[in-house]
């Protein structure tokens, strides 16, 4: 079984074109072909709920004076958020005097190896193991099947009837019963432009169960062979319907799997791309909060030389307590995009991975709008399923004038029985006593208005399904138009970011060396400037990155290896690179603090 429904799928995917990918029918059984067994809970009527009363449950409430600085650390580390070695997450210098890491429980880094995660190794991780990948291969393979049990239909078909009954005839309160058994091996076929043919087998055999004259058994046995055709209504293409239909929706299917494959790879993508600005953010406040720190450092040691005023202390010491939370919110906000990404790849959640900064960097596209535009409305395999959906329709049409006809049919029959004055005919059949039928019915419309009304209901079904693919039409060409200009947009925006990054590293830079003129808090507002202007800069390239495969999608000339990794064009290149990304610690360090 497993063997035809590969066939089709197969064949499917293959119709789409070059690069798609047929589901894996035995990956999906849940047993032997298919046996699940049913447990007593599965049909018991009293199903059990686990609510226990308020009473029964407990509540410990947790000391405000327990060291949440360092549990949240344990949490960092334990959930693969980075963590700095002197970010003063739990107390460091400068917060309350301890040591950095105090608190730390080594316990906490036992467990299973972490897993290094780059974006080509989690597009695989998905295909192989997400349960939405495993939910659209099946929903394709659910379309296969009921091709199969449509072609089944128009097949020769094998049935074989065994009845066995006892009758009795009274007269004058005397019974006769008689017991028989009558067999009926019948194969059926249906015909390409309707009606169908039937060759049966009949054996009857009938035991006198009281002495008759007649004898107490016969047996007889007929070969025949019937059909029936339509000539009117019912005729043509319209009897294969449901098969033509459910062809067409395989292939319907196979564009929409692999147009899922497509669309699956940008969101996966996006969301890899989402994880780095996250630990970019990190990594920059981690940068700032040392800088804070430092700055703080000397603050304090000019305060006790008399050279600044206390309260010049606390700007520095507030804006040192404002990065730590800032920090511990951002390494939330890291583990929690990274529990979900684990949940959406298929990954135990207790597997730590490490997210990678090599990426594929895919260059931005040089077309014009207008090309891009005809490309889309060529390529799009939606937007092609809208089309075809349009002659489903227009054959929907045809279909119900075909039911305003009358009915037409021409029936047959033909049987050779055995001898009918032998007890026991055998398989002796006897061609002298054959006998035949033939006739037509004809049946006027006299009664048709539920077909006119399903008609008129079948034109308007075509007219929605014309303005739902000029509809859908229109929506390609904004949204690729949309996603064109979104690429230059972001190439600008990230520009500008990377000025600004400079800018303010310049302005820190010169600030520094005269430290000592300036108060703490023009030198606090310029690390604020500059982590805003990194944060900016790593914003705007997860959107660059988005913003290609976005066209690339919009467009479908996005392309998808059979493993699920990005499959480059040509002119591309696909060779994984570091990320462009330009992570503080690879930056000039300021100037310190005299």
């Amino acid at each position: 079984m497993n063997t035809r429904i590969d066939r089709v799928l197969v064949r499917g995917s293959a119709a789409v074109g070059q690069n798609t990918v047929a589901p894996r029918t035995g990956a999906t059984q849940p047993g032997a072909e298919g046996r699940v067994e049913r447990t007593g809970a599965d049909v018991a009527t009293d199903v059990e709920t686990v609510n226990p009363a308020a009473a029964e449950l407990s509540f410990t409430p947790a000391s405000e004076a327990r060291d949440v600085a360092a549990r949240l650390e344990r949490y960092a580390r334990r959930f693969g958020a980075p963590v700095g070695e002197a970010d003063g997450m739990s107390g460091g210098p400068g917060v309350d005097g301890a040591e950095p890491g105090a608190g730390r429980d080594p316990a906490a880094d036992l467990g299973p190896p972490t897993l290094e995660l780059t974006l080509p190794e989690a597009l695989r991780t998905f295909q192989r193991s997400s349960r939405e990948f495993r939910s659209a291969e099946e929903e394709y393979i659910l379309t296969a099947i009921r091709l199969l049990i449509e072609r089944h239909l128009w097949g020769p078909r094998f049935f074989n009837d065994t009845t066995v009954q006892i009758a009795g005839d009274g007269d004058d309160g005397r019974f006769d019963h008689a017991l028989s058994v009558i067999n009926t091996l019948r194969a059926t076929k249906r015909l390409p432009y309707g009606g169908s043919v039937e060759a049966a087998w009949v054996f009857d055999a009938t035991e006198q169960l009281r002495e008759q004259a007649t004898g107490r058994y016969r047996q007889s046995s007929e070969i025949a062979l019937s059909g029936n055709l339509p000539l009117l209504r019912g005729a043509g293409l319209v009897a294969r319907e449901d098969l033509i239909q459910s062809e067409r929706n395989t292939i319907y299917a196979a564009r929409s799997f692999e147009r899922f494959r497509r669309r699956l790879l940008v969101d996966i993508a996006n969301d890899y791309f989402q994880l780095l600005q996250t630990k970019a953010r990190i990594v920059n406040q981690e940068r700032q909060l040392a800088s804070l720190q430092q700055l703080q450092r000397a603050t304090a040691a000019l305060v006790e030389a008399g050279r600044r005023e206390a309260f010049e202390e606390s700007i520095t010491a507030n804006r040192v307590l404002s990065g730590i939370a800032s920090l511990s919110s951002l390494r939330e906000q890291y583990i929690l995009q990274l529990e979900r990404f684990k949940i959406r790849l298929g990954l135990p959640l207790d597997q730590p991975i490490d997210i990678s900064d090599a990426i594929i960097e895919i260059p931005e596209p040089e077309i014009d709008l207008d090309l891009a535009t005809q490309l889309a409305l060529e390529y799009r395999l939606d937007l092609q399923n809208a089309r075809d959906r349009i002659g489903d329709a227009r054959r929907g049409v045809a279909n119900a004038r075909n039911d305003l006809l009358p009915d037409l049919d021409v029936n047959a029959r033909v049987g050779v029985p055995t001898d009918p004055d032998a007890r026991e005919g055998g398989l002796n059949f006897s061609g002298e006593d054959l006998n035949y039928s033939a006739g037509v019915t004809l049946s006027l419309p006299l009664d048709r208005e539920i077909e006119r009304l399903q008609l008129k209901s079948s034109m308007i079904r075509l007219e929605q399904q014309v303005r739902d693919y000029e509809q859908q039409r229109d929506n390609v060409i904004v949204d690729v138009r949309s996603a064109l200009r979104n690429v230059d947009l972001a190439r600008f925006q990230l520009t500008l970011a990377e000025q600004q990054v400079e800018i303010n590293r310049r302005r820190l830079r010169g600030q520094r060396l005269r430290a000592d003129l300036l108060d703490p808090q023009t030198l606090v507002d310029t690390e604020n400037d500059l982590l805003d202007a990194e944060n900016q800069r790593d914003q705007a390239l997860t959107q660059l990155r988005n913003a290609v495969l976005n066209y690339l999608l919009a467009s479908d000339q996005l392309r998808v290896e059979r493993d699920g990794s990005f499959l480059p064009l040509p002119g591309m290149g696909g060779e994984a690179i570091d990320a462009e990304l330009e992570l503080p610690g690879d930056a000039p360090d300021p100037a310190p603090l005299p």
